[in-house]
């Protein structure tokens, strides 16, 4: 057995003893409309590089923002007068979490937008963080965390023209958005599947006892009624934490690049003959140099020999029998000895001949 085969019986082994337990948190499996993430975006400068910052006669926007900022603060210069490789021009990303409050801190991303070699060691300057309205909703500054280093002609590991600043941005405005006017919320599926939006509200209006509280619109939304009597937050606390087993879609996912397959433990197999082997030719060629006899008239000629080579695996044809389970697959599938790319190769060959019960997802 080889260790592919073998680590996919392990998974799918681990999976049965555990299926009985893998309900989930409704928190886990969904999300309140209207609570979310707001992406924010800024253009700042790094200062303080030890000579891996931006070439100003390459990238001359980087000049243009510091000429431009040292104006603001009094200073008047030209900018074909300044030569320096400690800056760097970056954008500097951040996410504005649900009922954030001004005064809180957030971390931040930044990235080296010029031909800056590396943002170690720099410190990002003041920079407003702007949301899709164009308002300013944290303000971000700081040392820069790299976590990366620049090597030889064998390359480096990590990035060092990407850093983030832990709490490094200060927030300035809120969004205006409260939950406590709210009479009804809506949760939406993170993965959308009509069983499940059933199966959520079922379980809701038994856990508190009533039929009307909540309500599947479509297989990606429950409408849900908040009971007079409660207070919201309390009662959304108290249904986050409401266990549910999710239903599962039968689904094999490939990644050709990676060759890595990932099947669920839903997917059956119909009745199917399945016959896998690879021929591999193999030309050798042999260069030879023919030489003359001393004294001889003839040319020295170089010729080539070709040796071929044709060899044909042997595998056994396999009966795959109707509704087998991924474990049997498997198992049946080492015996004729498939590897990670084969076994894609005879997924995509069961699903177009109809056999694969399932759907079949390449990345």
């Amino acid at each position: 057995m080889n260790n592919f085969t073998r680590l996919l019986l392990i998974i799918f082994t681990l999976g049965a003893l555990v299926n009985g337990l893998n309900a989930a948190k409704i928190k886990d499996l969904t999300n309140i409309k209207g609570v979310r993430n707001n992406q924010l975006i800024g253009y700042s400068l790094v200062v303080g590089l030890n000579g891996t910052g931006d070439d100003g006669k390459k990238t001359s926007f980087t000049l243009e923002a510091l000429t431009n900022m040292l104006k603001n603060m009094g200073i008047t210069v030209n900018k074909k007068d300044i030569d320096s490789d400690n800056i760097a021009a970056v954008v500097v990303t951040a996410n504005l979490p649900p009922f954030a409050k001004t005064g809180m801190k957030i971390d931040i991303n930044v990235s080296s937008l010029g031909d800056a070699k590396s943002l170690e060691g720099g410190i990002l300057l003041m920079t407003p963080l702007r949301g899709p309205d164009g308002n300013v909703y944290a303000v971000a500054q700081g040392p820069i965390s790299t976590g990366g280093y620049l090597a030889g002609s064998g390359g480096g590991k990590n990035f060092p023209t990407t850093g983030r600043v832990p709490e490094g941005a200060i927030i300035e405005k809120e969004v205006p958005f409260s939950i406590l006017d709210k009479d009804k919320i809506f949760l939406s599926l993170k993965n959308p599947d009509f069983s499940t939006s059933s199966k959520i509200a079922y379980t809701i209006n038994s856990h508190f006892g009533s039929n009307s509280i909540a309500s599947p619109i479509d297989s990606s939304t429950i409408k849900i009624d908040v009971p007079s009597d409660q207070n919201i937050v309390n009662f959304i606390s108290s249904m986050e934490k409401i266990d549910i087993t999710p239903e599962k879609s039968a689904k094999v996912v490939i990644n050709e690049r990676t060759g890595t397959v990932v099947i669920g433990d839903d997917v059956q197999i119909s009745t199917v003959a399945v016959a896998h082997g690879n021929l591999n030719i193999q030309i050798k060629e042999t260069p030879q140099v023919s030489q003359p006899n001393p004294l001889a008239t003839g040319e020295t000629v170089v010729t080539t020999n070709k040796e071929t080579n044709i060899k044909e695996e042997t595998r056994r044809l396999m009966l795959l029998n109707k509704s087998v389970s991924i474990k049997d697959l498997v198992a049946g599938l080492n015996r004729i000895g498939v590897s990670p790319r084969d076994l894609i190769s005879i997924l995509q060959a069961i699903k177009e001949a109809g056999a694969l019960q399932g759907e079949l997802v390449i990345m």
